[in-house]
């Protein structure tokens, strides 16, 4: 992919050594993230045996790419829950959180991960975000959090107030993932990197097929967010939210917290140490993946409000991240399909996975080790909560089913010339099957535009030269390679 994170860089992928695929383990885990890890982690700690599979390397995904905010205080998240559940729900929402942002501070306060502590704000732009971000201030002070309300910001902008949540956390998500192989790896946890998992069959045990081999499993979680296994309809109640991030170097500290906007435009900032001295990182512009504007105008458009806010900063990385967000405003975690517990799923953090993804890990470890949290029902699948999310499971699909057809019936403007360097398209060469064709790095190719997931037409992203998919996310590189799931199969030659 063209962007690479700021943690990223850091910690630089090692050239992956392929080691074969074979044997039992009691647990089998799927995703090199901050939940497989977490998961992986915890069950190597209780003497079971694990192998954890990672389709490429530890970090490739959404947490190497977030914003590393570990905080309680989440935009208006709390206010998306209490659209659709109750009191008790919300309040369980926060529980679940607490406990996952206490673990991690005690593992990096163990392991000599540094972490900032910082105030977290929700602030508003106008007087609709006052009124989001207020809602948010008394759902927040309901569910036990200490929270409170700010008028004056020290921000280069006009704002209308703010909620404020003091002593949050963030870091380098890169380090702590590297932190949490390390300590997997000394409790036995077995790591295999660059192993894509092509196909599950479930049994009398689970057989776990890769590119590498085949493992045999009594358990196996998928925690890649969403899951690569279609059977229990996930993809149908999620849709994938693609947002940027960009770190600027300035001459002085511009940021004394972690902020996030309450309304448009979206925007996300904090502060990143270094010895250089310290980074401005700007978030936003997020959308549907493979839908609306060219990727590479997001950024742009980050960048231009930058410049007029912050003069004078200057861009060192770009990135993009995606993240699933769930119809019903909660993560999915517990079972792949209803009243079988042998392959267990998580994901669906609506962006704020690093404490989400490690409540979901610390409730599927509970699970498989014969224990229980009580919050954990908020999360669970296949419960009553979801019904809740029925409207929006019919708009998410209706797009869906909107782009399916749009993909396949578009006019598509006829062409001979090879594309640009950097550009690519879509287009008919006769009846039938579409082709995608592209020109990145002078390497000009032809691949079906048709999505291995569930057929849709990809379009190209600028930004990251991919093909990425409207309906469910999938996302592909230039010569048709998986880069992002639920698809596990690449693109095939035109």
């Amino acid at each position: 992919m063209a962007l690479v994170s700021l943690w990223q860089d850091r910690h630089p992928a090692h050239d992956l050594e392929q080691q074969p695929v074979e044997g039992h383990a009691d647990v089998v885990v799927v995703g090199g993230g901050i939940t497989g890890l977490t998961t992986a982690l915890l069950l190597g700690r209780a003497g079971r045996s694990v192998t954890l599979l990672e389709a490429e390397y530890v970090g490739h995904g959404t947490t190497g790419r977030s914003t590393a905010k570990v905080s309680l205080l989440q935009g208006t998240q709390l206010s998306q829950i209490a659209q659709r559940h109750a009191a008790d729900v919300v309040r369980d929402y926060v529980v679940a959180n607490t406990e996952a942002q206490a673990w991690v501070a005690r593992f990096c306060d163990d392991h000599q991960v540094d972490v900032q502590r910082r105030p977290a704000y929700t602030y508003a732009h106008g007087s609709r975000g006052r009124t989001a971000a207020m809602r948010e201030l008394t759902l927040a002070r309901r569910a036990g959090l200490d929270a409170t309300w700010q008028d004056e910001l020290d921000l280069p902008f006009p704002t209308a107030g703010a909620v404020r949540l003091d002593d949050q956390l963030q870091l380098d998500p890169m380090e702590l993932l590297h932190a949490l192989a390390e300590q997997a790896t000394a409790h036995g946890v077995r790591i295999v990197e660059g192993a894509r998992v092509l196909k599950v069959r479930s049994e009398d045990r689970v057989r776990v097929e890769t590119e590498s081999g085949t493992m045999v499993a009594d358990r196996l979680v998928v925690a890649t967010n969403m899951p690569i296994l279609d059977r229990g309809g996930f993809f149908a109640r999620a849709h994938p939210a693609r947002s940027y991030g960009i770190a600027f170097a300035t001459d002085q500290p511009r940021v004394d917290g972690m902020y996030l906007s309450a309304d448009a435009p979206s925007r996300s900032l904090r502060d990143v140490p270094t010895a250089e001295g310290s980074l401005l990182l700007v978030g936003g512009a997020g959308h549907t993946t493979g839908r609306g504007a060219p990727e590479s105008t997001r950024l742009d458009s980050l960048r231009r409000w930058t410049a007029e806010h912050y003069p004078g900063a200057r861009e060192t990385h770009a990135w993009s991240a995606q993240d699933y967000v769930p119809a019903h405003a909660l993560p999915y975690v517990g079972p792949l399909v209803p009243r079988q517990e042998r392959i267990l799923v998580a994901g669906g953090y609506s962006k704020w996975g690093m404490t989400n993804g490690v409540a979901a890990a610390l409730a599927l470890a509970a699970e498989i080790l014969g224990g229980h949290m009580e919050w954990a029902r908020v999360m669970r699948t296949w419960s009553r909560h979801e019904v809740s999310g029925a409207p929006e499971h019919l708009r998410i699909n209706g797009e869906v089913g909107f782009e399916m057809a749009r993909g396949w019936l578009r006019p598509l403007r006829p062409a001979s010339e090879t594309p640009e360097e950097g550009t690519g398209r879509v287009r008919y060469d006769h009846l039938g099957v579409p082709t995608a064709e592209a020109t990145v790095d002078g390497r000009p190719a032809r691949l079906s535009a048709v999505c291995t997931h569930l057929g849709g037409i990809v379009r190209f992203n600028d930004a990251e030269r991919s093909w990425d998919c409207p309906l469910h996310g999938s996302r592909f590189g230039p010569d048709g390679e998986v880069v992002e799931g639920p698809a596990v199969c690449g693109l095939r030659r035109a």
